[in-house]
């Protein structure tokens, strides 16, 4: 249960965070498509952990 509602999450978490840093990059003056792409990465990384971190606070407060 916890992989697929992870997983789920992961979608929209994902999506969102390199967004977030594909903008923040491009509203600077003078970046690069290198610039970018790392932004999207690092949006790409932290999502896991923010993913996992979202579906175990929802699986728990539906068991309690």
């Amino acid at each position: 249960m916890r992989m697929i509602l992870t997983a789920m999450l992961l979608a929209v978490i994902a999506t969102t965070l390199m967004g977030v840093g594909v903008i923040i990059v491009v509203s600077m003056p003078g970046y690069t498509s290198k610039m970018v792409m790392l932004a999207a990465g690092a949006g790409l990384l932290l999502s896991f952990p923010a993913a996992w971190l979202v579906s175990s606070s929802i699986l728990k407060n539906i068991k309690n």
